[in-house]
């Protein structure tokens, strides 16, 4: 045998006999953790099951400025559309049909202002998927960025004067699924224009619809109510309740003719917390006759980087504390990227596991 050949025997004699000693180590630890479980996928919860106010809808961001682009076709989606009707969700929200120059849809007034012509018809398939799966699809308005640059909402305004007429023209008559608009400004205090806005919007809203509803979705002025592209996870000066609820008395006063519904972010304020403001938003949105709803973050706001999928045990403290307040609703931001299987974040898949497992859906 040549030297070459008598170091490729002992070479490969070496690695067998490695994996004969490897194989019942790998065994005995499989055999712990069946012995641990009882290999029969029992929960091991110790706290009470199903006892948060269960997520129906979610918001699908496809034109974001701070989470990835995952670059999904039809067939991802529809995937994804699967998922969310087998943990109970019957409403999607476009969170925006488009932000600054990117846009959801071949609008003619939006190309003609510079937008940029999208790839795909989203707006159209997430109808056509909505249709497929009984879906609620609400349609949210378009955001220019300019309100963001200088404060000023009556930008907005201008631009979805032409993007609510043509949408409900060109979809709204065509799909069973079309049911409502979200109006997409968001504000967290007494911003300036914010009533008027809001009112104006949602009438046209409402009147070129035959009086489909409308909701939004603003922010509470927390203590993590911080810039997201800064570092800091908390700030020093945060809304009190009192005035939270003097400033939202005020705004819920001027709108609720045109708003149907209210789903606070509940991510800007800490767990300790949320029974106080949320008290307070339900008695606001009874007294004025509207449904209140809430925006429950499955992203995590305590951690340095933006954004990963929430814990577990946060998520599960937000839904409860709005199944003690009474909520209507729970929608989150956003399912697609922080609690699908198909994320491209692992995690967001593990998410999806323990909040079947909390709720014992199979």
């Amino acid at each position: 045998m040549s030297n070459t050949s008598r170091r490729e025997f002992i070479k490969k004699s070496a690695l067998a006999g490695a994996s004969i000693i490897a194989a019942p180590t790998f065994l005995q630890a499989s055999e712990r953790c069946e012995s641990m479980t009882g290999n029969t996928g029992e929960s091991h919860l110790i706290v009470p099951k199903n006892n948060g106010l269960r997520i129906t809808g979610t918001f699908l961001d496809e034109i974001s400025h701070d989470i990835p682009h995952q670059n999904w076709g039809a067939k991802e989606w529809d995937k994804d559309f699967q998922y969310m009707r087998a943990i109970g969700i019957d409403t999607v929200i476009v969170i925006r049909s488009g932000y600054r120059k990117f846009i959801t849809y071949p609008s003619p007034y939006l190309l003609k202002q510079g937008c940029y012509m999208p790839s795909v018809d989203l707006i159209e398939l997430f109808l056509q998927l909505s249709d497929k799966y009984g879906m609620r699809f609400y349609f949210g308005l378009y955001d220019s960025g300019k309100y963001w640059d200088t404060g000023d909402m009556s930008y907005e305004v201008e631009a979805n004067k032409y993007v609510i007429d043509e949408v409900w023209k060109m979809y709204g008559s065509k799909h069973k699924s079309f049911g409502g608009w979200y109006i997409s400004g968001e504000i967290s205090r007494a911003t300036k224009g914010a009533i008027e806005s809001f009112r104006t919007m949602g009438r046209q809203c409402k009147d070129v619809s035959g009086g489909l509803p409308t909701f939004i979705s603003p922010w509470i002025d927390g203590k993590k109510a911080v810039d997201a592209a800064s570092g800091n996870l908390t700030k020093e000066q945060a809304v009190s309740v009192e005035q939270h609820e003097k400033e939202w008395n005020e705004i819920f006063d001027g709108i609720h003719e045109y708003v149907d519904a209210c789903a606070f972010q509940d991510g800007h304020i800490d767990y300790d917390e949320l029974d106080a403001f949320f008290s307070v938003n339900k008695k606001l949105a009874d007294k004025y006759g509207m449904q209140c709803w809430t925006n429950a973050e499955s992203f995590d706001r305590d951690m340095p980087i933006h954004f990963l999928p929430i814990k577990f045990d946060k998520l599960r403290l937000k839904l409860e504390a709005a199944k003690r307040c009474g909520y209507d609703k729970a929608i989150t931001f956003e399912f697609s990227h922080f609690m699908s299987p198909q994320s491209a974040y692992l995690q967001a898949g593990h998410l999806y596991d323990r909040y079947k497992e909390y709720f014992d859906i199979k």
